[in-house]
């Protein structure tokens, strides 16, 4: 299988890398500082899984002749990305796109056809260093993906529910994202200073939105979400966190903003999901006046 995977940042470098080492044929399309980076160390990544150094296989510009697309690109820049994957797309090839939340969806169905767009996720915590190291955080980790109808004709051959997984994983994000944004702290530091209650509550209300939108958590999966908040010494946060105190881009709109909405429209209470909306938002509103004053 030929693999080509549109960055080679915390989610594409990791699992692109992990399919290198499974002996898949796996290409990079990165921007040229990445490229350079590459050339000069390889692909690098630290972690409690394993660490690995491995030379990759980089390209400028996408083309013809892969069988899958990995698409990891930030929710904001999804139309710049399906620009940049297009020609690979018209010689057939599958779209796995592992962007936090699910309105991508419509949009990629539109651009591609929904017979070659899977559903998927990523369970991780990682992050992309100045250097170009990617460094995994813990041991939650998992890539899931398969057909949006549930058909499984041969490839996608994981996950025969993966709509219900990909609620399953905004639930996940969307408590992740709303606590540690609200508090400016991960989440063992929360958990710490007393917030277990308001973590149990933000959770439950998610899993209440998913519900009224037809996919209730399963039982088997809510195991791993108490373990994942109620570790007292996680140092995890939401990379929606890190990117506004970054004071850059943030998919606060496509993560916090869309739970929000989804749970409005079914009638569920989404007080605490709207506040940590609008504290993100108004970040980047001060952010912006401050540029203002000083220019």
């Amino acid at each position: 299988m030929r693999i080509l995977v549109l960055g080679a940042g915390a989610l594409g470098g990791y699992f692109g890398g992990r399919a290198l080492e499974k002996g898949a044929d796996v290409s990079f399309l990165v921007r040229p500082r990445r490229a350079e980076q590459l050339a000069r160390d390889g692909l690098v990544v630290r972690g409690p899984l394993g660490d690995f150094t491995r030379p990759v296989t980089v390209l400028a510009q996408a083309g013809p002749g892969f069988d899958v697309v990995l698409l990891t690109a930030k929710a904001y820049d999804l139309d710049d990305a399906i620009g940049a994957i297009r020609p690979a797309m018209q010689a057939g090839a599958a779209v796995l796109p592992v962007l936090n939340g699910m309105s991508h969806l419509d949009a990629l169905n539109a651009a591609f056809g929904r017979d070659r767009v899977w559903g998927g996720l990523a369970h991780i915590s990682a992050s992309l260093g100045a250097d170009g190291t990617i460094r995994q955080v813990g041991d939650w980790c998992g890539l899931y993906f398969g057909e949006q109808d549930g058909r499984m004709d041969g490839q996608a051959t994981v996950v025969p529910d993966i709509l219900g997984r990909m609620w399953e994983k905004m639930v996940t994000i969307g408590t992740l994202a709303a606590a540690t944004v609200l508090f400016r702290a991960a989440v063992g530091d929360i958990l710490r200073a007393g917030g277990e209650p308001f973590l149990d509550r933000l959770l439950e209300g998610n899993a209440a939105i998913a519900a009224a939108n037809g996919h209730p958590l399963r039982e088997a999966y809510r195991p791993q979400m108490r373990k994942l908040f109620g570790d007292r010494d996680s140092p995890i946060t939401a990379s929606l966190m890190k990117d506004l105190e970054a004071g850059g881009r943030n998919e606060a709109d496509h993560i916090l903003g869309w739970l929000a909405a989804a749970g409005e429209r079914a009638g569920v209470d989404t007080t605490l999901q709207r506040a940590a909306w609008v504290h993100a938002k108004a970040q980047a509103e001060r952010r912006a006046r401050e540029a203002r004053a000083a220019n």
